[in-house]
């Protein structure tokens, strides 16, 4: 399949790097899996633009690119609202779009969520390391040459076979998230939960806590009341695997919401988010307040299976 240059960076954002659903298999070998923090967001821009659902795209936050079109191709944003423009003029999110030649794709001020994702039909030709062509920003691997994007960069896309037939598709309205700036969380508990008292799990599910600006993509780091683990045990435990959503309690009793950068821990973990509720944790910004509600495994697989019920729709109709 033919290569193509298709974007030119003007300008690079806050922190846009190039990201598709992960790389897994590979912890222990201390390499963790990166990866979009909003999977949702990403599989459906990839899909509108005629893509596999995993393929790459750009993850940005807060202040979008400038993008320049170096050729024509067709391009999806999803995700945080980070009033994406055509040439200067709104372009509607969650719908595929014709970029021509020259054509300039910008951004606005934030006006919800947090982090956006720029699909290219073809997606991104960045070379597959372990499997995946996501940045690892610790360790400056995958992506583009292992980093955020700089301005003048010439990223290159796979020139697709076929028509551009789903140019104008959107996904369904009903189904697009809501971000706010206040979240509740659903949460199973474990594995370590028994380590810390009724009371210490009282606190955590009846207690607002704020996003810190402390936190990056390894982690949220939670600004509120502190948990408190027995008396008798102490604050640290032997490092173990940990997966996203996991929900690290430290010495100081702020919780830490595990992301996709790190792949082991040596602190106690009283909850972790239910994997429906995961992309949420990509659209969180600093300031924003959580809430953690605890649901049953079955609750939790059932809440799964929703969403996938809605992307089963939305591929199935996509394909027609």
């Amino acid at each position: 399949m033919a290569v193509l240059e298709i974007f030119q960076m003007l300008s690079p954002g806050i922190l846009t790097t190039v990201q598709d659903a992960g790389r897994y298999g590979f912890g222990r070998y201390g390499v963790a899996p990166s990866g979009a923090l909003d999977s949702f967001s990403l599989r459906i821009a990839n899909l509108l633009v005629g893509n596999r659902e995993d393929e790459a795209c750009l993850e940005t936050m807060l202040l979008g690119p400038g993008i320049k079109a170096l050729n024509d191709t067709v391009v999806a944003v999803t995700g945080g609202n980070l009033q994406p423009r055509h040439n200067k003029q709104p372009m509607e999110m969650w719908r595929s779009h014709v970029l021509k030649k020259d054509d300039i794709l910008s951004f606005g001020t934030l006006k919800s969520g947090f982090r956006a994702y720029i699909a290219v039909r073809g997606g991104l030709s960045v070379p597959l390391i372990m499997g995946s062509k996501s940045t690892n920003l610790p360790s400056g691997l995958g992506g583009f040459q292992g980093r955020p994007l700089k301005k003048n960069d010439i990223l290159s896309s796979a020139l697709p076979s076929g028509n551009w037939s789903n140019v104008g598709r959107a996904f369904n309205p009903a189904w697009i998230p809501s971000y706010s700036e206040k979240w509740t969380m659903r949460v199973i508990w474990g594995p370590q939960e028994n380590d810390f008292s009724d009371e210490s799990r009282d606190t955590f599910l009846n207690s607002e806590y704020i996003m810190s600006p402390d936190s990056d993509r390894t982690g949220i780091r939670l600004q509120g009341p502190a948990i408190q683990r027995k008396h008798d045990i102490d604050a640290s435990i032997i490092s173990e695997g940990v997966v996203s959503g996991c929900i690290q309690v430290p010495g100081d009793g702020k919780p830490i919401i595990i992301l996709g950068e790190t792949v082991s821990g040596g602190y106690r973990k009283i909850a972790t988010v239910i994997s429906a509720d995961l992309p949420s944790l990509g659209q969180i910004k600093p300031g924003d307040k959580i809430q953690f509600s605890a649901v049953s495994p079955d609750e939790a697989r059932q809440a799964l299976q929703k969403v996938e019920e809605r992307l089963n729709t939305f591929k199935a109709a996509m394909s027609r």
